[in-house]
């Protein structure tokens, strides 16, 4: 039995690694325990009652801090409200300009039509549409 706590530990920090967020790790901790368990000869059910129940207070006890905010933004999302720097003149006339974001070029718009910025003025992410970010000189 102590071959399939070990496979449980293994299979379950191979879905750690592989799928973000914080889905099986609570698993280890109890089945470790199932080991010390099997060492002193304690019966089978035993130890599945044990794994079951450990893993269950495991995800209750940790899981206010695994808990991501529904706030948490994250990928393109995350580029909302952050700064950069106007590269090339913003003009959606002339369908122009350019700024620096995180040491990337980005496309970038007016979210005012008739508002242009120049280059060096430094400017807030406030959507992305595509490619694009639609920007607002900072106050």
């Amino acid at each position: 039995m102590i071959y399939v706590w070990l496979a449980v530990i293994v299979i379950a920090v191979i879905i750690e690694v592989v799928i973000p967020g914080l889905i099986s790790i609570w698993f280890v901790p109890a089945a470790l325990v199932s080991i010390l368990l099997e060492f002193c000869g304690v019966p089978i059910p035993v130890q599945i009652l044990s794994f079951l129940i450990l893993s269950v207070l495991c995800i209750f006890l940790t899981r206010k801090f695994s808990r991501h905010g529904k706030n948490q933004k994250t990928n393109i999302d995350a580029v909302i409200g952050e700064k950069c720097v106007v590269t090339e003149k913003i003009d959606n006339i002339h369908n122009l300009g350019k700024v620096q974001f995180h040491g990337m070029d980005w496309t970038a718009r007016s979210i005012n039509e008739n508002e242009n910025y120049d280059t060096g003025d430094i400017v807030v992410v406030r959507a992305v549409e595509g490619v694009k970010l639609i920007v607002e000189k900072q106050q």
